[in-house]
């Protein structure tokens, strides 16, 4: 941890240090433009650059978090960026999976703002403050299709609650993650719900109590990601689970999603009751139908979405 005031917006959770210029990381090609989400910063209203990216192409929409001069700083810009994304690309019938991305090499992104924290603010302010980022984990709880977070670099405070809301987690092999706002007397409060719903209990307090880091290979036996490749596969291996999964029935896809979030939480006799219900509606879609048909022809299934 740094030992400087965080007196300017540079001060994230993370607590590292902004690095100056960052080289962007290679983008997906895609068949639409990009279009700018969130808008600019109200600390620096002369910059141009955008803080998050969509994008979308052969069915995967790619949303890409632009905002290197803080190191993708959780802003309310970003939080913002990031939900109205989100929601777009959970409503565009082109988009059968999603990814989430950095567009800096060395960082998915650091956390949140720490001069936010500091501010002196009347304390309502401050609790207003933090509905940003419940909407948004909110919105990526209940999506109808899957995500998939490229974890690239350091994953850190808020960012990592948003990595753990996707489905799937790629990292890479420099990847770090971490809960590292206890260091500067905030408790992680808010990904808290996210992390005991993805990591085994003992490893949860451990992550909530000492702050310590995980490297990528530790995020992996944590349970935190499904895989780590060298960064230069990154990509690749994402772009690869992006297409089989955007491959798949959309119907099909947005059932078992709403079952997977549904169920979770009710007892094992209710569970079971529900999922009956919904593998019920499934074998009466046309995709079930076409998809057996595809299978016993030796052909590859053409979805038809209902």
């Amino acid at each position: 941890m740094s030992e400087r005031e965080p007196t300017d917006a540079a001060a994230r959770l993370g607590g590292e240090e902004p690095e100056g210029e960052q080289e962007e990381g290679a983008g997906r090609s895609s068949t639409k433009a990009h279009r700018q989400l969130g808008g600019e910063s109200s600390s620096s209203p002369q910059s141009a650059k955008r803080h998050v990216l969509y994008e979308v192409a052969e069915g995967v929409g790619t949303i890409t978090l632009n905002d290197p001069d803080t190191r993708n700083a959780l802003s309310a810009e970003m939080l913002r960026g990031l939900d109205e994304a989100f929601a777009s690309a959970n409503e565009d019938p082109e988009v059968r999976c999603i990814v989430l991305r950095s567009s800096d090499p060395r960082v998915f992104s650091a956390g949140a703002n720490l001069t936010g924290f500091g501010e002196d603010l009347p304390l309502v302010h401050k609790h207003f403050g933090t509905e940003g980022f419940v909407r948004l984990l909110t919105r990526m709880s209940s999506l109808r299709k899957p995500a998939i977070c490229a974890a690239n670099g350091h994953v850190l405070a808020g960012a990592l609650g948003i990595a753990l809301a996707c489905d799937l987690v790629v990292a890479s092999a420099e990847a770090s993650f971490g809960t590292p706002e206890l260091n500067v007397g905030v408790f992680p409060f808010m990904i808290m719900a996210l992390i005991y719903r993805n990591v085994p209990r003992k490893k949860a307090n451990e992550l909530l109590l000492l702050g310590e880091r995980l490297s990528a290979q530790q995020a992996l036996a944590a349970g935190i990601v499904n895989e780590v490749v060298p960064a230069c596969d990154l990509d690749a291996t994402v772009a690869q689970w992006a297409g089989r999964l955007a491959g798949r029935s959309p119907v099909i896809m947005r059932l078992g999603k709403e079952a997977m979030r549904r169920q979770m939480d009710m007892s094992l006799d209710d569970a079971l009751d529900y999922l009956r219900s919904q593998l019920s509606l499934a074998i009466s879609t046309e995709d079930v139908i076409e998809g057996v048909s595809a299978f016993f022809q030796k052909r590859a299934p053409e979805w038809r979405g209902r």
